[in-house]
């Protein structure tokens, strides 16, 4: 990429395709990005902003950075995966981000993904997208969007949760690798119709849903796996799995909850406050402070769940979702 102090703008801002970037072009960005994750979501970003500047400097990343007063003050990136396309990350530094600007790599985003051959879908959930709420969304007739919440919990509060009532439908063990088939296959069953398949179709298919456990286990993006507060709920009769939670470190001493589910036919018999029960206390044991979660904000059943366990929302934020185009 040409200095960009050494070019002189046409505009305010302008975009660049992110092959043309250097590493070190992003690195006040990716800085502030660092510490506003930390700021807003107590989340250590650096693990994410190192495989960027990883990539960038493989050309491996598409997308764009917005420049402006010489220096790149934003970015957005994107992968696609079969027929499908994924918008990594959009951020914009304080200072630039309104909703022009935003919406500006947004539509670049978009654009190109839109003309990949074979990319029918693009899903996002930008938790650092300031402005969804008052922008124009891009091909907004193929759009839909989806409210949801993060939220977090004190685990500070030096005891553990009561056992709930008594259930005969789960028997809780230790989550091991060597039941991913079966996670994959209760995912896709728990989540048939449910709204968060709308936003994430890999909650569609045992093999959908196998790839999402491999995201989670393999890569920063919901934190580092974390497997002592990782559990499975199993039948007591037929030792089948009837429920999981999978749960990260997004910090030293932050934990998140990436992933809880139950099976459809025990849903109602307290099988998942047991399992958050579970993670819950692991995580307090091994000294973290908080635990977080996400939530879509339709998902009332689950939300009053969480609130039981005294999470409280702290940030809302979009997941866009383009299809039909």
């Amino acid at each position: 990429m040409a200095a960009l102090s050494d070019t002189p703008l046409p505009q305010p801002v302008h975009l660049v395709e992110l092959r043309q970037a250097r590493s070190s072009d992003l690195h006040a960005l990716l800085d502030e990005e660092t510490a506003t994750w930390e700021r807003l979501l107590d989340w250590d970003f650096r693990p994410s902003a190192s495989l960027v500047r990883r990539f960038v400097d493989m050309q491996a990343l598409t997308g764009y950075v917005l420049s402006a007063q010489g220096r790149v003050v934003g970015y957005s990136y994107f992968v696609c995966e079969e027929r499908k396309g994924l918008i990594g990350d959009l951020y914009v530094m304080e200072a630039f981000a309104n909703v022009e600007n935003e919406t500006l790599l947004l539509q670049a985003i978009l654009d190109s993904l839109m003309k990949t051959p074979l990319v029918r879908r693009v899903e996002s959930q930008l938790m650092m997208l300031r402005n969804w709420q008052h922008m124009r969304i891009p091909y907004a007739t193929h759009a839909r969007l989806f409210k949801r919440q993060y939220m977090e919990l004190d685990l500070r509060r030096g005891s553990s949760l009561p056992a709930g009532a008594k259930s005969s439908q789960g028997v809780i063990d230790n989550w091991t690798e060597r039941r991913q088939d079966d996670a994959a296959g209760l995912i896709a069953e728990a989540y048939r119709g449910h709204i968060d398949s709308e936003i994430n179709d890999q909650y569609r298919s045992p093999a959908g849903a196998r790839r999402f456990l491999l995201n989670i286990v393999q890569y920063p993006g919901c934190g580092s796996f974390f497997q002592p507060a990782s559990f499975v709920s199993l039948d007591p009769t037929t030792r089948r799995l009837s429920g999981l939670i999978l749960s990260s470190l997004v910090h030293a001493d932050v934990g998140h909850i990436t992933q809880v589910c139950v099976s459809n036919a025990i849903k109602g018999q307290g099988v998942g406050y047991e399992l958050m029960r579970h993670s819950l206390d692991s995580l307090q044991k091994h000294s973290c402070r908080k635990a977080s979660l996400t939530v879509t904000s339709a998902n009332v059943e689950a939300i009053r769940l969480y609130e039981r366990l005294d999470f409280r929302r702290v940030r809302d934020f979009a997941a866009l979702v383009w299809e039909g185009f």
